[in-house]
C-alpha cells in the first residue's frame, strides 16, 4: 500500500511539473511594437563590397597539421 502512494505522488508532482512548462502568458491581442530598424539593401551591398577579397584561401587546420606533408628519404 505504501508503495501504491508514493508511485501515485511521484506521478502527481511530474504532471505537475510537465504541466508547468506548458503554460503561456495570456495575450492581449496587441502586436508588439516593431522596433527593429528597416535594413537598406543597397546598405548591404554596398558594405559587402567594401570587404577585401583575400589573397590566400583560409585554411581552419592550417595550425593543426603542417601545411606540406613530409617527404620520406629515399
Amino acid at each position: 500500500m505504501r508503495i501504491l502512494v508514493i508511485a501515485a505522488a511521484v506521478l502527481a508532482l511530474t504532471a505537475a511539473s510537465a504541466q508547468a512548462q506548458g503554460r503561456r502568458q495570456p495575450n492581449d491581442g496587441a502586436k508588439p511594437a516593431d522596433n527593429r530598424p528597416k535594413v537598406d539593401e543597397k546598405a548591404y551591398k554596398a558594405a559587402l563590397e567594401r570587404i577585401p577579397e583575400p589573397k590566400e584561401k583560409y585554411d581552419p587546420w592550417g595550425g593543426a597539421r603542417p601545411s606540406e606533408p613530409a617527404k620520406k628519404p629515399r
